[in-house]
């Protein structure tokens, strides 16, 4: 018993119903003395009715007496059975009084010497009322905000047992997805697979055992069979998984991990499944979830934004360097025109700028692959361009390297820089080439083009294609690409050649200019199969305007004649803008050996004061387009009223579709690509000083 229930023990209110009972039987025997009294004590009669009255009396109170002492010990062992429970739990009255209550009742709901009333103990009174007919009852008592099941059972004397066996916690949780099965998990024993699971989309197969991997399948459904091939019964499930990667997942099943395993197909590696298991007693039920296309599209994801960061740090260091090798040709074109041929100098001079050009063969190659690259767009006959370019191919090929073509029919035209399409496919052969050499000492290229639709397009491994696509595929027999590799392939400066023999630029070069031609590249190889890069390219379809352009055009164009010797000296008024110190100052330099008057500014706003105070004097501007401050475009708008018609040449290591659009509506406007040499520089300042 508590030691609350001890203290009011003594205080414990009587029984009403009792205590009246023993009133109005005092009452009674009074009121029946009555008679006898006024009849006369002394006689037998009146003596005999007394002694009747009171007898009677004495063996009420004597019956009142022991009920109440029933009572009295039946409430003693109540208490003695709620205390020795370790829930809390009370002992009640029919109206709902506490008796008593142990000292979990106490800490749960109070030492209030009623049930909760009103919304609290609605849910409970119900029960009692159960309890009383003698049922086994229910309900739930509310307090301070929280559930608390509560059972309800009657005692001798017809008192109540009120006990709360469990607590049922009412937060508001997250919506959150059930959690995959696990080993973890227990159930009964499943003799076959539920018909969920056998009707389900995904692979199951019911296990004999707890290895998985050692178990042998006792059912499978059909999207098990159709995952991975045919499933007899007793096949062990790991024959169903590429050895590679069930080891993968043996090694972290033994480390305890819960799963999904990310596993690989014996029947075609390429498909990547999710394994989930449940374990039952004594068994397994093993769920395949196929998830190679969204893995396939988790990769292009990840290699579309690597490569689009690797191509902004490409971009970027090819622009500074195109600055530092501007630099450089034109003081080399200087020291030349000093130390002509026969001079001691001329021969080391000759081999800085042979290395210079090999550096700037490098950059365009950063470019092409940033997609930064100038770019000379033209229509292209697509069979014409790889027929006429074979012969070329057959000499980079060698002897013991065998080119195959094949030329599809209605081949269609696409509109890209010729010699970066070459580029491409020259690269892609002798990449070709190299890996066949290398396994077995020879075999055989394929170039294969065609006209794709838009679903076949789809199927060789352009998932975004829209109409028909133009098709170039450069495949050979050799031993194909490592799984393992395939993602770094893309990548600059990436090579599986020895040391010395590779770059690593020609395919990121490939993949620049694809992008930069609104083309798609894809790669299918299996090892041991050979590997096959497909570039799919827009088809070029002219709008009737453009043909009679053309053909217009065509008709007018005159015959080449051979053009007289040079002179590229001149006059004229140039305003040269260039962030670069030393392009600017050696170019500058050199215009002004060569009769032109040079004005020299570092950046846009200085360019816009020399503009101002020399309005209508300047008869060129050549401006960097990429500068700190006011970049070129920019200030061609804003100097244009102090330039009138004067023609305007920009020059930039960038494409000239970077800033293209900046320029609309602007007329004489030329693009001279970075690195530049003085030769060039000069024939075009002429030619716009004549043009003007």
């Amino acid at each position: 018993m508590t030691e609350t229930s001890m203290k009011d023990a003594g205080k414990r209110r009587p029984d009403l119903l009792i205590w009246g009972a023993a009133v109005f039987l005092v009452l009674a025997a009074v009121f029946a003395a009555a008679p006898a009294l006024q009849a006369g004590p002394t006689t037998l009669a009146g003596l005999l009715l007394l002694g009747g009255v009171a007898g009677v009396a004495i063996l009420g109170l004597v019956a009142i007496r022991a009920s109440t002492s029933v009572q009295d010990q039946d409430l003693e062992n109540g208490e003695a059975l709620i205390e020795a429970l370790s829930e809390p739990a009370a002992l009640t009255a029919a109206d709902g009084r506490v008796l008593a209550a142990n000292s979990a009742w106490t800490e749960a709901v109070g030492d209030s010497p009623r049930l909760p009333r009103g919304a609290a103990g609605a849910g409970l009174f119900a029960a009692l009322v159960k309890a009383r007919k003698g049922e086994r009852a229910a309900g739930v008592l509310l307090v301070d905000g929280r559930e608390h099941r509560a059972e309800a059972s009657r005692l001798r004397g017809g008192r109540l047992l009120v006990r709360l066996p469990a607590t049922i916690e009412a937060p508001v949780l997250p919506l959150v997805a059930a959690p995959a099965p696990t080993l973890a998990e227990a159930a009964p024993a499943p003799r076959t697979l539920d018909a969920f699971s056998g009707a389900s989309p995904f692979g199951a197969a019911l296990l004999e055992g707890l290895d998985p991997f050692n178990s042998r399948i006792l059912e499978a459904n059909p999207a098990l069979a159709a995952m991975a091939g045919p499933v007899p019964t007793g096949t062990p499930f790991g024959a169903l998984i590429d050895p590679p990667s069930r080891a993968e997942a043996e090694t972290r099943l033994a480390e305890g991990k819960a799963g999904p395993f990310e596993v690989r197909l014996a029947r075609d590696p390429t498909r990547i499944a999710h394994l989930y298991l449940y374990r039952a007693e004594g068994r397994l039920v093993a769920y395949l979830i196929d998830v190679s296309e969204q893995k396939q599209m988790e990769l292009q994801l990840a290699q579309a934004q690597k490569m689009q960061a690797i191509g902004q740090l490409a971009g970027g260091v090819a622009h500074d360097f195109n600055n530092l090798l501007t630099a450089i040709q034109l003081r080399l074109d200087e020291l030349l025109h000093r130390h002509p041929v026969g001079d001691p100098s001329y021969e080391g001079l000759n081999e800085i700028r042979q290395t210079g050009v090999r550096a700037a063969d490098l950059v365009r190659k950063l470019l092409a692959f940033s997609r930064k690259q100038t770019v000379q767009r033209e229509v292209l006959e697509l069979g014409e361009l790889i027929s006429e370019f074979e012969v070329l191919l057959r000499r980079l090929l060698r002897e013991d390297v065998k080119l195959v073509t094949d030329y599809g029919r209605d081949l269609p035209q696409v509109r890209a820089d010729k010699s970066q399409l070459e580029t491409a496919v020259m690269n892609l052969a002798v990449n070709a080439r190299d890996a066949v050499r290398a396994a077995k000492g020879g075999g055989v290229v394929r170039i294969r083009t065609a006209r794709l639709s838009e679903d076949e397009a789809r199927g060789l491994g352009f998932p975004g294609a829209v109409g028909d696509q133009a098709f170039i595929e450069v495949s050979d027999d050799g031993p194909g690409i490592p799984p393992e590799v395939m993602g770094k392939i893309f990548d600059p400066f990436f090579t599986t050649k020895p040391v010395g023999e590779g770059t690593g630029l020609g395919l990121a070069t490939v993949y620049g200019i694809v992008k930069q031609s609104d083309g798609w590249i894809h790669v299918h190889s299996r090892p041991g199969e050979g590997a096959a890069f497909r570039i799919f390219l827009p088809v070029y379809e002219a709008t009737p305007a453009q043909q009679a352009a053309a053909a217009a055009a065509a008709a007018n164009a005159e015959p080449a004649k051979p053009r007289p010797p040079r002179d590229l000296s001149g006059a004229g008024r140039i305003l040269f803008v260039e962030d670069e110190d030393a392009v600017r100052g050696v170019a500058a330099r050199l215009l002004r050996a060569r009769g032109y008057e040079v004005l020299e500014a570092s950046d846009g706003e200085e360019a816009l004061l020399i503009a101002e105070a020399h309005a209508g004097t300047i008869d060129l501007l050549i401006s960097d387009v990429i500068m700190p401050g006011i970049d070129g475009p920019t200030l061609l708008k804003k100097a244009r009223g102090y330039l009138g018609n004067a023609p305007v040449m920009f020059i930039s290591g960038y494409a000239e579709a970077e800033f293209s659009d900046l320029l609309e509506g602007e007329t004489g406007v030329t693009f001279l690509p970075k690195p530049i040499d003085i030769k060039t520089l000069a024939e075009r300042v002429k030619q716009q000083m004549a043009a003007a």
